[in-house]
């Protein structure tokens, strides 16, 4: 593209700080070109110094609208950076497609939007907590054009009518807070006129030094935003120490350039919104919405003055039908790209959309160039995975704030696998359960500890059968002794024999039943320790046993020769001191065993 072919007829240039974001300059241009050369062209060239190239956030281009703002949604026109030969060192250029070629001597006016950022310095770099804060805006009242301009003006826009200083150059006017440079005609290719703009600038530079955008797919009617913020006010930095009894003494003190609260501006069916950070959450924050927006106000902790950092997170839930789309049997996400806070300069964006597990034929479409990969991410109830489409950018404004979407497939069945995995670990969990407490799970029934407890078991068994047994027999000389006070009574002799003839039959079965067991223990190994105790038991149960017989024929015998109550009482009163004393110790072993 020839660069004498162009004449720039009218070229008029705005600069103004945005009211929103301190650390931002918009240059918004309407240009007016004539085609100067022999040939049809199609392409304009923009150019920018290359220092000023470094801050350039967003550049568009547009069909010129007479008394209306620039809006991203308008059509642009395409923009690519290009290498001209024979150019001079130190610019960069930036090549506009035209809707259509301009033929010879035809003109064509369209607007184009720049905006940069970090364009602002402190001046002075470091102000007290109550002071005011001034900034330092350097330009050149010449637009940087190749081409020969036969009218220019500049007009510097700024937020307050403060103005410390600012150059003189010829035709130079300044009405409130404007500052008008030009008309200048005749102007050659490349013209510069450098000029400095010293101006108050009180509006917080809040910028995000990194904010990382997960938004998470969910099939079953959801999708989840979740946002995390590094802030940090790179404003005039705060010199002194910071006090909290100052503001709230003097309403005046109020640090003017500081960080108070942020807005976010959420999509209107946002639900589940929270505000936390590392500490947890953080209750200054309201929600205030209707149906056509939802606006979290939040404010940090405490007020951030320059060169302050916090870091928080937010989050909230968007309905599946407001996001996700199908067409041409691929589902796609169309949602905005950037940070809900229109006062943010964000210097790296990643933002990683989660799929749902089996997703495939995945790609992501913006209206910009962006850094793109994938990566997994494993969740609850997966297998392989999820996919993980990563998109990154430098550098952004709110003009970077449009949709973009990710494509790809998903299988409506795959929607039923965490379902079937959940029910079927349930289920199988059940069966374990049910398989452990009807399993034997003894190491072998043919090892040393198993065999030794299986003995053991059987010496308790047959330890507590002994003394069910000698229970049995304490109960028959309970009846023993019922007849002989029965024959104190009555003296009936007959029956008072009748009951020891009966009593005499159970013992013997007892007997019987005893001494198998005694002989089971007297050969286990295992009986060795308690096998002492059962003995003497036994022994004493005898004993006793013998001393309750020879008491009851001593006195059956008395009473069959008619002798006196007191004379059959120091008869068996001997005989019954030591069966109290035995039936003492028969109980004492009994209460041992018990304890076994």
């Amino acid at each position: 593209m020839g660069i004498s072919r162009f004449v720039l007829l009218v070229f008029t240039i705005s600069m103004l700080a945005s009211p929103a974001l301190s650390d931002l300059v918009l240059s918004k241009v309407d240009r007016r070109v004539e085609n100067a050369g022999p040939e049809t062209v199609s392409k304009v060239l923009l150019a920018f110094p290359d220092l000023q190239a470094q801050n350039l956030a967003y550049l568009m281009a547009s069909p010129h609208e007479a008394k209306a703002k620039v809006k991203v949604s308008v059509v642009s026109f395409p923009i690519d950076v290009v290498k001209p030969e024979d150019m001079p060192p130190g610019v960069t250029f930036y090549s506009v497609s035209l809707p259509q070629g301009l033929t010879v001597g035809a003109s064509f006016t369209f607007d184009v939007l720049a905006v940069f950022t970090h364009a602002l310095r402190p001046m002075p770099e470091q102000i007290g907590q109550a002071d005011i804060q001034l900034v330092l805006y350097r330009d050149s009242a010449y637009y940087l054009s190749p081409y020969v301009v036969k009218v220019q003006s500049l007009s510097l826009k700024l937020l307050d009518s403060r103005i410390e200083s600012y150059t003189t150059l010829e035709s130079t006017k300044v009405q409130g807070s404007e500052i008008k440079y030009g008309p200048y005609e005749n102007l050659p290719a490349f013209s510069s006129s450098p000029i400095t703009v010293h101006f108050e600038n009180n509006l917080p530079f809040a910028i995000a030094q990194e904010l990382v955008r997960e938004i998470e797919i969910s099939h079953w009617g959801n999708v989840l935003v979740t946002e995390h913020y590094k802030l940090i006010h790179g404003g005039a930095q705060s010199k002194g120490e910071f006090s909290r009894l100052e503001p709230q003494a003097r309403e005046n003190v109020q640090g003017p350039s500081a960080v108070r609260y942020l807005v976010a501006h959420l999509p209107p069916r946002a639900h589940s919104v929270y505000y936390r950070d590392a500490i947890g959450n953080i209750s200054t924050s309201h929600l205030r919405g209707d149906s056509k927006k939802t606006e979290l106000l939040i404010e940090p902790r405490y007020p951030m003055f320059g060169g302050w950092r916090t870091a928080f997170t937010i989050g909230y839930g968007l309905p599946l039908q407001d996001c996700l789309y199908e067409s041409e049997g691929r589902r796609f996400l169309n949602i905005t790209f950037s940070s809900p806070m229109i006062e943010l300069v964000i210097d790296t964006l990643i933002v990683k959309v989660v799929l749902p597990e089996g997703s495939s034929d995945i790609s992501a479409a913006a209206p910009f160039f962006m850094k793109q990969w994938q990566e997994t991410k494993i969740s609850h109830l997966d297998i392989v995975g999820r996919a993980v489409v990563v998109l990154e950018k430098t550098n952004l404004v709110p003009e970077h704030n449009q949709y973009f979407q990710v494509y790809y497939k998903f299988n409506r069945l795959s929607m039923l696998r965490e379902p079937l995995m959940l029910i079927s670990g349930i289920f199988f969990f059940f069966v374990a359960c049910i398989v452990y407490m009807h399993a034997d799970t003894s190491i072998s029934k043919f090892s040393a500890s198993y065999l030794a407890k299986q003995q053991w078991e059987e010496v308790r068994v047959a330890i507590q059968q002994v003394h069910n047994i000698i229970c049995r027999c304490l109960a028959t000389h309970d009846k023993l002794e019922a007849s002989l006070r029965d024959l104190s009574r009555t003296g009936e002799v007959q029956a008072c024999k009748a009951a020891r003839k009966s009593t005499d039959g159970l013992l013997k079965e007892l007997s019987k039943e005893l001494k198998p067991l005694m002989t089971f223990l007297q050969s286990s190994p295992s009986a060795v320790q308690v096998l002492s105790k059962v003995e003497e038991l036994v022994a004493k149960e005898r004993e006793l046993l013998e001393k309750l017989m020879a008491k009851h024929s001593t006195a059956v015998e008395a009473y069959e020769k008619k002798s006196g109550a007191r004379d059959i009482e120091n008869r068996i009163a001997l005989q019954q001191q030591k069966i109290t004393a035995l039936r003492q110790e028969v109980d004492d072993l009994l209460e041992f065993i018990d304890e076994i």
